[in-house]
């Protein structure tokens, strides 16, 4: 048998420990550095398939670090879990079976791997719905012994690793002066103005973006009584682009926007970021297109992402320093189903999603060996790299 063919056999045997992790995390939904029971059922996984795990790792306590190493030469294989959960509706985004694959995919990489060199790890990375701690774990020096990273997302489409928008969260206080709304309004300063006002300044600045780019924003506090003058307001936007350097610009006018604001009704104005920055995704190319042949082998037609429609992923900023793909894998069985939905949610328990599930694991870990046997296939995805 050839070392994909064993692979194969390798992927087969986990299904039971596959579907039983998913299952689990489907079950017990968590938030953002709540994950708790999900890391653990992680956790006890890769340690029962030989994994060495640190845990809590990087200052998260529901992060991991799982290193399975062949003891030879060879390259380091990341693979990227996460297992949050979205408010009241669980796993609409699908983390119960992302995470599943990616650890699924590390634990098949390492049933070969002492034929072959190298070592796999295994990245437990937490609340990708809202802090993003893959950021902290790409600017705090994890990935500086990787050698490639990969994540990969349930979907409706079979989507080829592409873009995705960097995202600048931002948040907006005014502060005013409170008054009597019919008595002395004239002695209030209204903080709701100045937010209005803001709002209608971002809608003013939009005909000058780029089609692309995207700012959208709730109001948190907009005020107490009617008949009091609002003297404080608050509000949270995305501000969103296809490139960092775009993003950065367009905060700084969207900043500018809320200064205006400020002045126009009297208000002071403060901001700050409620959530981490993340940068645009940059695919590896080189690795992506390893990945693709590895799948269209296993009978997954990938298809090339549509323009358009780019969302924000943390894993974004770890395409910046070290190469990395995220790829889609559908769970729909040809339906069109949004992301973020109970609809979507309960896409992950059907027996497409277990046979999908079973071969992105085993694509993930074939692409994961072709980096690590094909020494000219590592050397041109780093240059590709370094060249970007």
């Amino acid at each position: 048998m050839t070392i994909k063919e064993r692979l194969h056999q390798a992927v087969t045997n986990l299904e039971d420990d596959l579907r039983g992790l998913s299952d689990y995390i489907f079950a017990n939904p968590e938030l953002g550095h709540q994950e708790f029971k999900s890391s653990k059922a992680h956790i006890e996984l890769l340690e029962k398939h030989g994994f060495t795990v640190e845990a809590p790792y990087a200052g998260f306590e529901t992060a991991f670090r799982a290193t399975f190493d062949s003891g030879q030469a060879g390259p380091t294989i990341a693979y990227l879990s996460e297992y949050d959960a979205l408010p009241s509706i669980g796993h609409g985004c699908g983390h119960n079976m992302l995470g599943t694959v990616d650890t699924g995919a590390g634990i098949a990489l390492s049933k070969v791997i002492n034929e072959i060199g190298g070592r796999v790890v295994v990245l437990g990375t937490p609340a990708e719905e809202t802090t993003g701690t893959k950021v902290d774990m790409a600017n705090s020096g994890v990935f500086d012994d990787v050698d490639v990273a990969m994540c990969t997302h349930p979907s409706d489409e079979n989507t080829m690793s592409g873009t995705s928008m960097a995202i600048h969260p931002i948040a907006f206080e005014f502060f005013g002066k409170p008054a009597h709304a019919a008595e002395a309004p004239d002695e209030g300063i209204n903080a709701l103005d100045a937010m209005i006002n803001l709002f209608n300044n971002i809608n003013s600045l939009r005909q000058e973006m780029r089609p692309s780019a995207r700012v959208h924003g709730i109001i948190t506090h907009g005020g107490d009584a009617a008949n009091v003058i609002p003297d404080y307001t608050r509000a949270e936007f995305y501000v969103r682009a296809l490139d960092t350097p775009y993003m950065n610009i367009l905060s700084e006018k969207i900043i500018n926007c809320a200064e205006a604001a400020a002045l126009a009704s009297g208000c002071t104005m403060k901001h700050k970021d409620f959530e981490n920055i993340y940068k645009d995704m940059i695919t590896n190319e080189t690795l992506s297109q390893a990945y693709n042949k590895n799948a269209g082998e296993l009978g997954i037609d990938m298809v090339p992402e549509k323009v358009g429609e780019n969302g924000s992923i943390d894993m974004g900023d770890v395409s910046h320093v070290v190469p990395s793909i995220h790829s889609y894998y559908s769970i729909t069985d040809g339906k069109r189903v949004i992301g973020h939905t109970p609809e979507f949610r309960d896409c992950t328990q059907t027996p497409f999603a277990y046979d999908m599930m079973l071969k992105v694991v085993e694509t993930l870990a074939r692409t994961g060996i072709d980096v690590i046997e094909q020494p000219q296939l590592l050397e041109a995805i780093k240059e590709e790299f370094h060249n970007r």
